[in-house]
């Protein structure tokens, strides 16, 4: 059922939304607006559940990426540590959790290094970015269904990954190169 009255979201008057899909981790819903020249349009919105991602980086200036097959494209994908907040988590909780979770590491040591929107055209989902250090191990368990690896490499081969396109997911990319600047690299 459409939303009435018609409201405004930024330039844009909203003439009706409907929702069209909705599950635990994320809800689509097409909007019908007014565009900023007067034209009548539709916006597709994927509201999605927010995340944080976390690099870890040792003592050796080694960090620890995931390699994991990524459903929606269809290949394995070489990461830092990211998952979806729980309803009520703070985005550092569960930069946390999913850290132990899946590599079985614990930081003493953690620097909030932003935030980004991953594709902000047709998605609203934060992703929250860390970094870790000083790491320590304990056992790691991982969600049901999960089927990844954990991969170390020196810091400075992860930053040519990224240049080379070798690592392409978005919150990667950025953490890492972050990284690398505040590490005046």
């Amino acid at each position: 059922m459409a939303d009435s009255p018609s409201r405004w979201q930024g330039p844009y008057k909203v003439l009706s939304s409907e929702p069209r899909y909705r599950n635990r981790w994320m809800a689509v819903r097409e909007d019908r607006v007014i565009r900023p020249g007067g034209s009548e349009g539709l916006f597709g919105v994927v509201e999605m559940t927010s995340g944080s991602s976390v690099l870890a980086l040792d003592a050796d200036d080694k960090v620890f990426l995931v390699r994991e097959y990524k459903y929606a494209i269809g290949r394995d994908s070489l990461e830092v540590v990211s998952g979806a907040m729980d309803e009520g988590e703070t985005p550092l909780a569960a930069a946390q959790r999913e850290l132990r979770e899946e590599t079985g590491l614990i930081a003493s040591d953690w620097q909030a290094m932003g935030a980004v929107d991953p594709f902000t055209t047709a998605i609203r989902c934060v992703n929250y970015l860390f970094l870790a250090r000083g790491l320590s191990h304990t056992a790691a368990s991982p969600e049901d269904g999960e089927e990844l690896s954990i991969v170390s490499l020196p810091f400075d081969a992860a930053v040519r990954m990224v240049l080379a396109g070798e690592i392409s997911h978005a919150g990667s990319c950025l953490l890492i190169l972050r990284t690398a600047r505040l590490l005046g690299r």
